[in-house]
């Protein structure tokens, strides 16, 4: 499963400047009140927006994700109901006012089937003239940035390999990701891999989908909103209403 093993080194590799843009953006475009962050991860985003007035709740995927997340929440003294589920199903959620999926989490939809099942999910927990906030990955990202790239990291007690790679889908990438965590009871290095694989669309795309589902209201911009998109734009930011 996707984050299983190593949630916990995610969350401490994680670049936290990004955390301070998406809460900026989310504070331009939507009024405190009911929020619900898809993909929440560890719980870092939604915590931050209930220091800024938010009533956050979190749902994802990743059980040890939630766990660190639930520790967090605790930490910093933050009410943050928590669920474990997958986004295109939100049967049995309450009504938000604002539901926000960062960090192009969409991307690792299976296809554009369940990319329109999720714009439904969110459609049907917004209250009217609530606000989703989402960003994605351009195919400028998975065409021309990503194959090839790599990173590298490493300290003395561990290291981090990140690879990328062409997917087989159209504007599709994989990323190999491997941790060597030192074990001294071993005195040698436990590995921990997982494949991550992310699909994007045309713009078109996301539009007609969201059309479709009911957003009848839709802004879409680069750099957390400060920018308009370009031809080499590497992620699109929404703001997209309800009708």
């Amino acid at each position: 499963m996707i984050y299983s093993e190593f949630a916990a080194l995610y969350d401490e590799l994680f670049d936290p400047e990004m955390y301070a843009k998406w809460v900026q953006f989310v504070r331009q475009n939507a009024q405190p009140g009911s929020l619900l962050d898809l993909a929440c991860g560890n719980g870092r985003l939604a915590i931050e927006l209930a220091q800024h007035g938010f009533q956050p709740a979190g749902l994802d995927l990743s059980a040890d994700m939630l766990a660190i997340a639930s520790q967090k929440a605790v930490e910093h003294a933050v009410d943050l109901p928590l669920f474990n589920g997958d986004m295109i199903d939100l049967v049995g959620l309450p009504v938000y006012q604002t539901v926000t999926c960062f960090d192009d989490s969409i991307c690792y939809l299976a296809d554009e089937n369940a990319l329109g099942q999720l714009f439904e999910q969110v459609a049907n927990h917004l209250a009217v003239d609530g606000t989703f906030l989402f960003d994605v990955i351009t195919p400028y990202q998975t065409d021309e940035v990503y194959p090839g790239y790599m990173y590298n990291y490493h300290d003395e007690d561990r290291a981090f390999m990140w690879r990328s790679y062409e997917g087989d889908a159209p504007h599709s990438v994989e990323h190999d990701l491997s941790f060597f965590n030192y074990n001294p009871a071993k005195d040698a290095y436990d590995e921990i891999s997982e494949l991550h694989r992310e699909r994007t669309y045309p713009l078109d795309t996301y539009l007609s989908q969201l059309q479709a589902a009911g957003f009848t209201n839709v802004e879409v911009s680069a750099d957390f909103g400060t920018q308009a998109p370009k031809a080499d734009t590497t992620r699109w930011f929404f703001i997209a209403k309800r009708g």
